[in-house]
């Protein structure tokens, strides 16, 4: 502002400033104290929002280890996932809810609705977030349980970082293996334990050790003992050698891959 010789010359100057910047100025004023007030309306409300969701994912939980005992508790299951899917999307509540719904639909072994829920998962959670991961991991064994071996190695194929390799390298096993291809199921199985073992967080996985040993072939003998201990030990001989070989052929049996596993 110019200087002025007298306090009338700057009086004036004022008023003529506010006759034309006056209401511009308090238009700018009152729309940041709405903007003020109404960004913490808006916080009040998601903070609401979130504890509301929170409480029903609960009440969710709840239902779903109840059903084991009440099977009526699994229809008081479903329409909780409906019903946080449909008043909190896009919270995380909603994507938790979407992944309980199909593990229900597994276990009534609706592998189309499962599919349907884990990809409405990977459609609302954040690319490469934990939620998105397990997703990942779940619809791959869901397509593998559905006969799309080749679409459920894909999904386990991760651009970026993975915060789950060795379940990942697990999972993939347990595809292949499924499928028949033995020898690449027992090389995901192996760089899932040395990942694994590279983890000081990672816990042992007893689970993963006998898959490996079903997968391994067993060592020839060196020495025929029938041969050495003569005739008289050749019948007792038989007897283990017709048990041992009985339980090789249990170990060796792969196991069925699941249509889904445990949040890793």
């Amino acid at each position: 502002m110019e200087d002025y010789r007298s306090e009338d010359e700057q009086v004036e100057a004022l008023k003529r400033w506010w006759d034309e910047n006056g209401r511009s100025t308090l238009a700018g004023i009152a729309l940041a104290l709405v903007g003020a007030f109404g960004w913490q309306g808006w916080q009040e409300y998601r903070e609401g929002q979130n504890e509301a969701a929170s409480d029903r994912y609960q009440a969710l939980l709840e239902a779903m280890a109840g059903a084991e005992q009440d099977p009526a508790q699994q229809g008081v299951a479903e329409r909780l996932i409906a019903e946080i899917k449909t008043d909190y999307s896009g919270s995380a509540y909603a994507s938790f809810a979407a992944l309980q719904g199909a593990r229900l639909a597994v276990q009534d072994d609706d592998l189309d609705s499962a599919e349907s829920e884990l990809r409405w998962v990977l459609a609302e959670a954040d690319s490469g977030s934990d939620t998105a991961l397990v997703a990942q991991q779940r619809l791959a064994r869901v397509l593998a349980s559905k006969g799309d071996t080749e679409g459920a190695l894909a999904l386990l194929e991760v651009k970026g970082e993975n915060r789950y390799p060795a379940s990942y390298a697990m999972a993939r096993g347990d595809i292949l293996l499924g499928a028949g291809r033995k020898d690449e199921a027992l090389a995901a199985y192996e760089l899932a334990r040395q990942v694994a073992s590279e983890s000081p967080q990672m816990p042992p996985l007893a689970a993963l050790e006998q898959k490996i040993a079903s997968l391994n072939p067993a060592e020839p003998r060196a020495i025929d003992a029938a041969a050495v201990a003569g005739p008289a030990l050749v019948g007792s001989q038989d007897s283990a050698d017709a048990s041992a070989e009985g339980d090789a052929k249990v170990q060796a049996e792969p196991a069925p891959a699941a249509a889904e596993e445990e949040t890793p």
